[in-house]
């Protein structure tokens, strides 16, 4: 028998170490399809916010009111896929709180600001009107 066989297993240490070799995956940072599918088809969530985005970014180009409308749309849809499905691969990145925040918060404003939008917006809130002219003229 030789010595590593026959030392006593070593506890493992309770303490952090000293240098950390891996992360762990996000809550939910799963596949969202099986192994069998290929890797386009295994995030499709993260892939089909991608595309809302990049859909808003060309439409921003001809009309700005309705392409930043779809980018915020784009981020909100995001943040209910990550609160409805269980896996949803790269989509996410934190935890699914964290997650849900970002994405809603991000959203809800470029859709807020997109409706805002001047000449003739679509949403007047009557503050903003005395706040911008109290700070800035």
């Amino acid at each position: 028998m030789s010595a590593q066989q026959a030392a006593p297993p070593r506890r493992r240490s309770r303490r952090f170490p000293a240098l950390t070799r891996d992360t762990a995956r996000p809550e939910g940072g799963g596949r969202a399809l099986g192994g069998e599918h290929p890797a386009p088809y295994r995030q499709w969530p993260l892939l089909a916010v991608c595309a809302g985005v990049l859909i808003g970014l060309l439409v921003t180009v001809i009309e700005v009111r309705v392409g930043t409308l779809i980018v915020g749309l784009a981020l909100l849809g995001g943040a209910a896929l990550r609160w409805t499905k269980p896996s949803v691969g790269m989509l996410a990145v934190r935890s699914r709180f964290t997650d849900l925040v970002t994405y809603g918060v991000l959203g809800g404003v470029i859709v807020l600001l997109s409706l805002m939008v001047q000449p003739k917006p679509w949403l007047t809130v009557p503050f903003l009107d005395t706040l911008v002219h109290f700070t800035v003229r």
